[in-house]
């Protein structure tokens, strides 16, 4: 029951975050949609203790702080490259195997990649990824790369 209290007021919060009006129609519809949808996750028996581990909260926050960072860094290294009269790309596919073990560390890091410019994940299988980068050097920060380890601790709390 606490885990449906707790899907409950995280719903209801993100839509007032969303909403951003307060009217008390709007607010009560709110508490509805939000109620109807741990209801039908109970019902369904999706809503379960794993599908909400507080633990990990600080540390995917970290991590969506840091994943910001890379994604401005990146962005401006495209910038570069399309600005550079001379074009220095060498698109390059890469396969190297993820640390990740759980599907949603597997999937935060496959899209990840594909968030940050000039790479995207082209292929995601448990034991393989296939990434293509427009440079070399982007190609080769993919393989056993920091974003592998940062997803690995925030999202499946291990240290590598």
């Amino acid at each position: 029951m606490i885990h449906s209290v707790g899907a409950f007021l995280s719903l209801y919060v993100f839509w007032l975050l969303l909403s951003g009006f307060f009217t008390p129609f709007l607010m009560i519809a709110g508490a509805g949609c939000a109620a109807a949808v741990v209801l039908y996750t109970r019902r369904m028996h999706v809503l379960d203790p794993e599908g909400q581990p507080l633990q990990l909260l600080w540390p995917a926050a970290l991590y969506w702080c840091w994943l910001l960072v890379e994604i401005l860094k990146s962005g401006w290294t495209v910038v570069r490259i399309i600005v550079d009269p001379k074009l220095p790309i060498s698109p390059t596919l890469v396969r190297f195997k993820p640390s990740q073990k759980t599907p949603v560390g597997l999937v935060t890091h496959a899209n990840s990649i594909t968030l940050t410019p000039g790479t995207i994940t082209v292929e995601a299988e448990p034991h393989q990824f296939l990434v293509h980068a427009i440079t070399r050097d982007g190609a080769a920060g993919a393989v056993d790369s920091d974003m592998d380890r940062r997803v690995l601790r925030a999202l499946e709390g291990h240290r590598k």
